[in-house]
């Protein structure tokens, strides 16, 4: 087994994530995540919609 430093591992990770971000995006699909303790919903449009534990929406105006 390879040992790999932190920084190597977070690289991986944020190029992992672009990819996962234009696929989604390519494909039209929402991704869905946790940001601060709360569920949301990033639309292919970049809208960023907020939303509460049973996925309607708590707050339609949100934004980064």
């Amino acid at each position: 087994m390879t040992n790999i430093s932190r920084e190597e591992l977070m690289k991986v990770f944020k190029k992992v994530k672009a990819s996962v971000r234009q696929k989604a995006k390519e494909a039209g699909a929402p991704l869905y995540y946790m940001h601060n303790g709360q569920y949301v919903r990033e639309d292919p449009s970049g809208e960023i919609i907020v939303l509460d534990r049973d996925s309607s929406i708590i707050d339609p105006n949100y934004k980064k």
